[in-house]
């Protein structure tokens, strides 16, 4: 997984806790508010009382929400996903810094907007930045077989498919067997029907 520059990074908390639900969906209320406590919320907002198991119902099926967002591969459609989300969970981001942070577009969880909005919003946001700064997808779900978690990709150079070097490396060998089995069937069926010729 690619770091953005120094301090938080709204789509590295979109990531991981995305990741998290896919991995287990029934992510305990108790693990999720650790992970959000990770990557800066305030442990006043994370109590048992203001962060409920509703809430943390929510902030999964929020969750689930945005994978699709992040296994989309197509430019244009990744596009009408986040202003669908603009649309429908639109707020108003805000420059802050906190915690040692430098400056950063911010999404406040205001009085009417429960945690999966919330998430939704400030995922999209960070999406639609990387979008714009990069030209292109610049996240995805590991094509790996067997694979397909999530990652941020917003290095140099053309668009990542795998989450890993490792699973990189685990499909070009695939291919490669793959590749070795299918020309060792077509010489044998080659070979076969030479020999049926001959013998006719």
């Amino acid at each position: 997984m690619t770091d953005f520059p120094q301090g938080f990074s709204a789509g590295r908390r979109l990531i991981d806790l995305a990741e998290a639900v896919r991995v287990d969906p029934g992510l305990p209320r108790a693990e999720l508010a650790a992970l959000l406590a990770r990557h800066g919320e305030h442990p006043r907002d994370l109590t048992e009382e203001a962060f409920t198991e509703a809430d943390a119902a929510e902030l999964r099926a929020a969750a689930r929400r945005m994978a699709a967002v992040l296994a989309e591969t197509d430019e244009d459609r990744a596009a009408e996903a986040l202003n669908a989300l603009f649309a429908q969970y639109g707020t108003r981001p805000r420059l802050t810094r906190h915690d040692g942070h430098p400056w950063h577009l911010h999404v406040d969880r205001g009085e009417q907007a429960g945690w999966g909005e919330w998430f939704l919003a400030s995922g999209a946001l960070a999406l639609s930045r990387l979008l714009t700064e990069y030209g292109r997808i610049a996240w995805g779900a590991c094509a790996a077989e067997g694979c397909g978690r999530f990652f941020l990709g917003a290095g140099p150079g053309s668009a990542r498919r795998y989450c890993s070097t490792a699973c990189a490396t685990r499909a070009r060998v695939a291919a490669h067997r793959r590749r070795k089995r299918a020309e060792g069937a077509a010489k044998a069926g080659t070979s076969g029907q030479l020999e049926a010729a001959g013998d006719a």
